[in-house]
C-alpha cells in the first residue's frame, strides 16, 4: 500500500475515533460509538500492516492471536461489576507498551539518527518512557485497590510530598544526563534508572490516594495512557497514534476535571492523596463524629408496601448494587411499578461506583430504559416531590454532611439530596461508613428507613412482595 493511501486510511480512522468518542458520550448512541471505534481500529491496524516497512508478518500474527484469545476470555469471564478493575489493567498495558517501545526504539535507532533530530527523538523517548512507567505501575496499584487485594486506605509516608519532589528532580537530572551523553551505553543506564524511579513514583502516587478518589484515579490513568500512546506515536513517527493518544489523553483529562468538580475536589489535592479509607468500618460508639439519633429499620415486605403506594419514586444505585449483581432485579421492580402507573426514575451521581459511568453500564446491561436514567443535575430538584427515594448500596453520594457540616471531609461535595424526599430507604449490609470513611447522617433522619441485608436478596423479597399485591 502506498504512503498516500495509508495517510487516507489513517485520516478515515481518525474521523471514526472522533465519532466514537461522540457516540460514547450518550447511552443511547454508545453502541454505535463502540462500533465506530472498532471499525476505526481495524482500519488503522490494517493500514499499518500494509506499510512498506512491515516485512515480517509472523510476529504480528502471533501477537494478534495471543491478544485476541486474551480479549475473548476477558469478554467471557469478566463480570460487569469488574469493569473498573479491567479498565485499570488495560491502562497498565498501554503504559507498559510505551515503555517497551521507547526502550526498543532507543536501542535500535541510536546509530541512524544524528544531530538535532537525535536530540528531539531522545526527548520523545525519555518523555514516553517516563509517562508509560508511571501509568504502568500506578494502574497496577489501582487495579489491586479496585480488586480488593490492596487496601483502599491511603498509605501516607512521612514527608511523602518531599519524596515525590525528590523523585521528580531526580528524573529531570537523569534526563539531562540522558540527553547530554554521547555514549549510548551511559544513556541506556540513565534511561533504566529513570524507569525505576518512575515506577516507584507511580506506585507511591496511587498508594497515597484513598478509596473515595478512585473514580478520579481511573479517569486520570485513562488520560495518562492516552499521553503515553501519543508519546509512542512520536517515537514511531506515526501520526495516527499521536492524534488518537491526544484524543484519549485530553478526553481523560476533561473527565478527570468533571469528576473532581463532582466531588468538590481539586485535581492536585487528589494527586496529593490522603482522602478516603477502607470504609467498611462503623463509627465507634460514643465518637463525636457519630450523628445523634437512632436508625429506624424496615423490612422487605414493608418496603414493597411503601413502594406500591407511591406514585413518584427515585432509585439511587451505588457500588453495593454492583457487588450484589442486583441490577436485573431492580429492573424487574421498576418494570412492575411502571406498569402500575408509578413514575420511576434513576438518579446517577457522577462518581457513583468505582469508575465514571459505572452505574450507567450496569443499568444498560439490565435493559433499564435510557430515558428514565438521569444525571444528578437533572433530577436533584425533584426530590421534594418524591414519595420514596430508595438508595441501593450508595453512601457518600447521598451524604447530607456535604451540605450541613462544614467540618466534614466531604463538605461542599455535590450530592443527591435524598433526605428531601417524603420518605427514603437506604439498603446496606450494615451501618459501616462509606468508601470515604465518613459516617452518614442520612441514616438517622426521621423520614429515613434502613433495609439491612444483601441487596440482591432484599430486592428479590421486595419484588415478591410487590407481585403478591397483584
Amino acid at each position: 500500500m502506498s504512503q498516500e493511501l495509508i495517510t487516507v486510511a489513517y485520516l478515515g480512522a481518525t474521523i471514526l475515533f472522533i465519532l466514537s468518542l461522540g457516540g460514547l458520550s450518550n447511552p443511547e448512541t454508545a453502541r454505535r460509538g463502540n462500533f465506530y471505534g472498532m471499525l476505526g481500529m481495524t482500519i488503522a491496524v490494517f493500514a499499518t500492516l500494509m506499510a512498506p516497512r512491515v516485512t515480517n508478518y509472523l510476529p504480528v500474527v502471533i501477537a494478534v492471536a495471543i491478544g485476541a484469545v486474551i480479549g475473548l476470555i476477558a469478554a467471557k469471564k469478566v463480570k460487569t461489576t469488574q469493569m473498573p478493575e479491567l479498565v485499570a489493567l488495560m491502562h497498565s498495558l498501554v503504559g507498559l507498551a510505551a515503555v517497551i517501545v521507547g526502550v526498543a526504539n532507543y536501542l535500535d535507532n541510536h546509530e541512524t539518527v544524528i544531530g538535532t533530530e537525535k536530540f528531539i527523538h531522545e526527548i520523545e523517548i525519555y518523555v514516553g518512557v517516563f509517562i508509560g512507567a508511571v501509568t504502568f505501575s500506578g494502574s497496577l496499584i489501582a487495579f489491586g485497590k479496585l480488586l480488593g487485594k490492596i487496601s483502599g486506605k491511603p498509605v501516607l509516608l512521612p514527608a511523602r510530598h518531599w519524596l515525590n519532589l525528590i523523585g521528580i528532580i531526580g528524573i529531570v537530572v537523569l534526563g539531562k544526563m540522558f540527553l547530554g551523553t554521547e555514549n549510548h551505553a551511559d544513556g541506556a543506564v540513565s534511561l533504566y534508572i529513570m524507569m525505576g524511579v518512575a515506577f516507584l513514583l507511580g506506585i507511591h502516587m496511587v498508594m497515597a490516594i484513598g478509596g473515595a478518589d478512585m473514580p478520579v484515579v481511573v479517569s486520570m490513568l485513562n488520560s495518562y495512557s492516552g499521553w503515553a500512546a501519543s508519546a509512542t506515536g512520536f517515537m514511531l513517527n506515526n501520526d495516527l497514534l499521536i492524534v488518537i493518544g491526544a484524543l484519549v489523553g485530553s478526553s481523560g483529562a476533561i473527565l478527570s476535571y468533571i469528576m473532581c468538580s463532582a466531588m468538590n475536589r481539586h485535581f492536585l489535592s487528589v494527586i496529593a492523596g490522603g482522602f478516603g479509607s477502607d470504609g467498611g468500618k462503623p463509627v465507634a460508639s460514643g465518637s463525636s463524629a457519630q450523628p445523634a439519633g437512632e436508625v429506624t429499620p424496615i423490612s422487605a415486605s414493608e418496603t414493597a408496601e411503601l413502594l406500591s403506594e407511591s406514585k413518584n419514586i427515585i432509585i439511587i444505585p451505588g457500588y453495593g448494587m454492583a457487588v450484589a449483581q442486583a441490577q436485573h432485579t431492580v429492573f424487574e421492580i421498576t418494570k412492575l411499578l411502571r406498569e402500575r402507573g408509578s413514575n420511576v426514575r434513576f438518579a446517577i451521581h457522577p462518581v457513583a461506583g468505582r469508575m465514571p459511568g459505572h452505574m450507567n453500564v450496569l443499568l444498560a446491561e439490565a435493559k433499564v430504559p435510557y430515558d428514565i436514567v438521569l444525571e444528578m443535575d437533572e433530577i436533584n430538584e425533584d426530590f421534594p416531590a418524591t414519595d420514596v427515594a430508595i438508595v441501593i448500596g450508595a453512601n457518600d453520594i447521598v451524604n447530607p454532611a456535604a451540605q450541613e457540616d462544614p467540618t466534614s471531609p466531604i463538605a461542599g461535595m455535590p450530592v443527591l439530596e435524598v433526605w428531601k424526599a417524603k420518605n427514603s430507604i437506604v439498603m446496606k449490609r450494615s451501618m459501616a461508613s462509606g468508601y470515604a470513611g465518613v459516617d452518614n447522617p442520612l441514616f438517622y433522619k426521621e423520614n429515613n428507613r434502613m433495609l439491612f441485608g444483601d441487596a440482591k436478596k432484599m430486592l428479590d423479597e421486595v419484588l415478591s412482595g410487590l407481585k403478591a399485591k397483584n
